[in-house]
Formats: structure tokens, C-alpha cells, sequence
């Protein structure tokens, strides 16, 4: 394997060379869940593998998600077993092998409203839904189901409105920073020999004929335009999947964008142990625990404005305000809210006019030689979407190609992790930090928080919380320019630490000596310094703006207000 700097700034650069001279075996275009999967996947194969991402990993779909790993308990009632069952193995997966430190279990509560029919027929599918995860031929790395009294709920759950459940059902399943998956996936990809680069865009695609042989690409960070070749192109670029086929001149397949709102709200809100799962008159409405936070979410609406920023409006924050409020015992208001994001589900179009029936099954097709789409699906599936995508670009080698070995590859930091999980008490005296910021490193970095703990050991003014924040120190902003890819401020505040959706100020305060500890990995000058800090205070602005707007067109406008990085 390759050095753990592998997506720090000098990765950056041996991969822009790579990708300039080398024929690759696969180059994959989009650096979200799936591409990053896919990424990995292929080179684990021994395939010569590139991928490029337009802005930063995981700055679309794969970083505004409801952040569960689960197997998707109300497609049970569309019986769509195969597609649960499926998503409970990868969960089992994730949890114990793949990703043990990134991958948590999380309790919910199901709530019942008709004691005995409504508990027999909820009980079933959840009985169902504990078979299929232990299919897989290893056990499904969390507790079954139980079934919980009203008095048993009110302990648990204190405030929910008294008269709101008569009871419910207990289930498990897992939730994971996603944003910090995709890095670890692009990390581990790139240290096993895939040449990775963010701020990469693809412009159009070479062709031979009627093949497909490589892009042409954009340097954004440098303005440079030069071509990739590769002999077989993947495309995994979620809502923007209809954009690349317009580069081909072919659209075999239509994905729809579909807009999920959630907020953030301090943990002290509600009190309880339990996450909720609430059916409404559209979808359903999660209550996430989220270490200091709850997640409230999701709405499910149309989107067809801008992919890369879509905004969140006064109407939506309403109606999921709104909807958690039928169940508590205080009505949570605006004032609650620390933190509100948007993100867009990229969902294969058919028959149904409303994007929650739409399906959440993935596709892959080749619509031209030498190019592959994959498409749809869901975030606990991803591995699954990236083997699917390179067994069908595998068929379009000249030679026999391995099978995928993903599912027996931990992802970079998985390996010894329980072992260190086990002494951070140890590791919290000799490096003199508190044991919750050592449990916290663990469960971001896995082993590597080593590598978080020495830059606090040579600086020991990196071990300081970062201004807002409760949890992130300033090691890991270092970190994050050093070794995770992170080329601008806000990669940083939304993606390698989670303030711009966690902190009171969303990052506001912090921003300024971010930007002075990025500016010392990565050279930046004060001028420049200034600018990464001013631009992230104008997207704070744009967003919160936005929040306030009635519509989407009002909401789309204000937020685009704000430069592009």
C-alpha cells in the first residue's frame, strides 16, 4: 500500500501526473459513496484505477444524507425483500469488518398507536426484518427487536407527549459520518494505488469511434485542461448522472433529484435514549441521536434547481418542525435549531409523479463502448453498486479480471481499531488528553488517530478545541489539509469536521483559524487566507438567508447568492 499521505497535497500531485500519462485500466468520474466505492473496488481487482471529482469528496449527495446505515424497514410494506435484505448483510458488513470504527449501532423506537393489531403486524416485519440480517452468514452485529410497554416507552422516552403512542417496538439499526466514509474509502483507495484527485471536472469524453476512451478535464485548482485515457470509464455522478450522458449523446436511463431537508437540534432538546421513526402523510420522519445532536428528517420533494447547492426553505424547516411536534410533550421552535442542511437523493425516474415512491434499486448500464453509468440506490448499498459497476466495465477489458474482494477489506484505520478502542484509556494519559477526545479521535480516525495524536504531541496547542465547538480539536484540521484531500476552507467546516451543521455559528468563528492552520500545510498566503475565510462566511450567510425564504426558486436564488469556492 501506498503512504497514508496518499490525498494530502504531494498525493494530489503524483495523481495529476499519473492521470496525465498513464492509460488506465478504469477511471471512475464522481467522488461520492458510490464512486469512491467504486474506486476501490477496482483497484483491489489490480486494475490501474483513476477517479476525479469536481469539487470536494463528498460534497453532494454523500454528505447530506440522514447518515443511517440500515436496511430500510418501510420497504418491507412495499415488499421489496430483496433490497432489504441486501442492505441488512452490507449493514453487518459495514458494522464488524469494513468500517468498525466509522459504523455505530443506533436504537429506535417504532411506535404503535393500536395496542394489539397494529403491535402483531409491526412485530412481524420486525422478526422479518432480524431473519434477513443474519442471512449473510455472519451475525448481524446488533440486538433483535423488542417490544416495549407504554410505561416502558415513557421511561425510555420521556419527552414524547403522554397520550401520543400506546407503546412500540425497539429495533437497531447503524448510522456513520457519510462524509467521512467517502474520504476513508478514497484514502483507502488511493493507498492500495488508485490515483485520486478532487477539484477535477469532466468536461467531455475522448472517443475512438463510437468507444469511449478517456475525458477531458479541468484542473480547478489550477485552470489546466488535459485528457485522461482510460479504457474503460465509469460514470457514478448521482444527480449529475444525466449530465455525463449528455456528454455521450445517449440517455438510457433518467435519475430525478429528490430534496431531503434535515435539522439539527442539541441533544438536550429531547431528552431519551431512543431514535424515532415517524410515518407521515408523504414518507417518514426520522429523530436521529447524533453524539451531541439530534438529526430531525427527511422531507421528500422535487428538486430541478441548482445540483451542487440545493437550499433549504422556511416551508420545509416548518413542516419537519411541525411533524416531530404532533409527538413531544414541548414543541420544539426555531430557536432550537443549531443547524439545517439539504441534499438531494438521485432517484431512477419512473412511473410515480411522487419521488418518495420512486425506487431506491440501483441500475448500471453501458450505453456506449467504454463507458459504464451506475446509478440509484442508497448509501448502505454502495459497496454492492460499486462491484455492479466494475464487473460490467470489467467486461469491456481485454483480459480476465478478479472477482470483487471488497467485502473483505477494512477500510483505512479499521484494522486494530477494537484493540485501541480497548486502551484509550491508556492512550488518553500518555498523550494527556481527556478520554472522550481520545474515544472521539478512535471514532473518526480509527488507528490513524495516531498519526492525529503525534501532531498534538510536537504542537500540544492542536490539542485545543476548535472556537464553537465541543468536539473538534485543531489537529484535525491539519490533519484533514495533511492527509484527507481537503483543498479549501470549507471542505474542512462541512466535510472533514461537521461545524457548518453542528456549531451554534455553523463555523463562523472557527473559520478564521482554520483557515490560518490550512494555510500552514498548504502555503497559503494572507491574501488567500482571507479569501478561504470570506468566502466560507458568505455561504453561512447565503444558507441562513435561504432558510427563510418561502419556495424553492426564492430559497435557490438567495443561496447562489454566495461565490463558489
Amino acid at each position: 500500500m501506498a503512504s497514508v499521505g496518499a490525498l494530502g497535497p504531494d498525493g494530489r500531485t503524483r495523481a495529476l501526473e499519473a492521470l496525465r500519462t498513464h492509460t488506465l485500466d478504469v477511471l471512475v468520474i464522481g467522488g461520492g459513496v458510490v464512486g469512491t466505492g467504486a474506486a476501490l473496488d477496482a483497484v483491489t481487482r489490480g486494475l490501474s484505477t483513476g477517479i476525479v471529482e469536481a469539487r470536494d469528496w463528498a460534497s453532494g449527495t454523500s454528505s447530506r444524507s440522514s447518515k443511517l446505515v440500515h436496511g430500510g424497514i418501510r420497504y418491507l410494506e412495499q415488499l421489496d425483500f430483496g433490497l432489504v435484505r441486501e442492505a441488512l448483510i452490507e449493514r453487518g458488513l459495514l458494522l464488524q469488518r469494513i468500517a468498525p470504527h466509522l459504523v455505530k449501532p443506533v436504537k429506535f423506537l417504532y411506535p404503535v398507536t393500536v395496542p394489539v393489531a397494529e403491535r402483531a403486524y409491526i412485530g412481524a416485519g420486525m422478526a422479518l426484518y432480524d431473519l434477513f440480517s443474519w442471512t449473510g452468514g455472519s451475525a448481524p452485529g446488533v440486538p433483535h427487536h423488542r417490544h416495549l410497554s407504554k410505561r416502558q416507552l415513557a421511561k425510555a422516552a420521556p419527552d414524547l407527549a403522554p397520550d401520543a403512542f400506546r407503546g412500540g417496538l425497539v429495533y437497531y439499526d447503524a448510522q456513520v459520518d457519510d462524509a467521512r466514509l467517502v474520504v476513508s474509502l478514497a484514502r483507502t483507495a488511493a493507498e492500495y494505488g488508485a490515483h485520486a484527485a478532487s477539484r477535477v471536472r469532466v468536461e467531455g469524453l475522448l472517443r475512438e469511434g463510437a468507444r469511449v476512451v478517456g475525458v477531458t478535464a479541468l484542473d480547478r485548482e489550477t485552470g489546466e485542461t488535459f485528457e485522461i485515457r482510460a479504457r474503460q470509464v465509469i460514470s457514478a455522478t448521482g444527480v449529475w448522472t444525466d449530465d455525463v450522458q449528455g456528454l455521450a449523446n445517449v440517455r438510457p436511463f433518467r435519475v430525478r433529484a429528490s430534496k431531503g431537508v434535515h435539522l439539527v437540534v442539541p441533544r438536550d432538546r429531547i431528552r431519551g435514549t431512543l431514535g424515532l421513526l415517524l410515518r407521515t402523510e408523504k414518507s417518514v420522519l426520522f429523530l436521529i441521536p447524533w453524539g451531541r445532536h439530534w438529526l430531525i428528517g427527511t422531507t421528500d420533494t422535487d428538486w430541478h434547481l441548482d445540483l451542487a447547492h440545493p437550499a433549504a426553505t422556511a416551508a420545509d424547516i416548518d413542516y419537519i418542525l411541525g411533524h416531530i411536534n404532533r409527538v413531544l410533550a414541548t414543541p420544539l421552535t426555531r430557536d432550537d435549531v443549531e443547524g439545517v442542511y439539504a441534499g438531494l437523493r438521485p432517484l431512477l425516474a419512473g412511473e410515480s409523479d411522487e419521488t418518495s415512491k420512486l425506487s431506491r434499486e440501483h441500475i448500471v448500464a453501458s450505453p456506449v463502448p467504454g463507458l459504464t453509468v451506475v446509478a440509484g440506490g442508497k448509501l448502505t448499498t454502495y459497496r454492492i453498486m460499486a462491484r455492479d459497476a466494475v464487473d460490467q466495465a470489467a467486461r469491456g477489458l481485454d483480459r480476465p479480471t478478479p472477482a470483487s474482494v471488497t467485502e473483505k477489506i477494512g477500510l483505512t484505520g479499521a484494522e486494530g481499531y477494537p484493540a485501541a478502542w480497548n486502551r484509550r484509556g491508556r492512550i488518553a494519559r500518555r498523550h494527556r488528553l481527556s478520554p472522550g477526545a481520545v474515544a472521539h479521535l478512535l471514532n473518526r480516525y480509527g488507528t490513524h488517530a495516531r498519526e492525529v495524536l503525534a501532531l498534538i504531541d510536537e504542537r500540544p496547542e492542536l490539542g485545543e478545541l476548535l472556537p464553537g465547538s465541543e468536539d473538534y480539536l485543531a489537529a484535525e484540521v491539519v490533519y484533514a489539509a495533511g492527509h484527507e484531500g481537503a483543498l479549501h476552507l470549507d471542505d474542512v467546516l462541512s466535510r472533514r469536521t461537521r461545524m457548518s451543521i453542528e456549531a451554534w455559528d455553523r463555523g463562523v468563528s472557527a473559520a478564521p483559524v482554520a483557515a490560518q492552520l490550512m494555510a500552514d500545510v498548504l502555503g497559503w498566503d494572507a491574501e488567500r487566507t482571507a479569501r478561504e475565510t470570506e468566502l466560507y462566511l458568505e455561504r453561512v450567510a447565503a444558507e441562513r438567508a435561504s432558510q427563510l425564504e418561502p419556495d424553492d426558486a426564492s430559497a435557490d436564488r438567495v443561496r447562489l447568492a454566495a461565490r463558489e469556492v
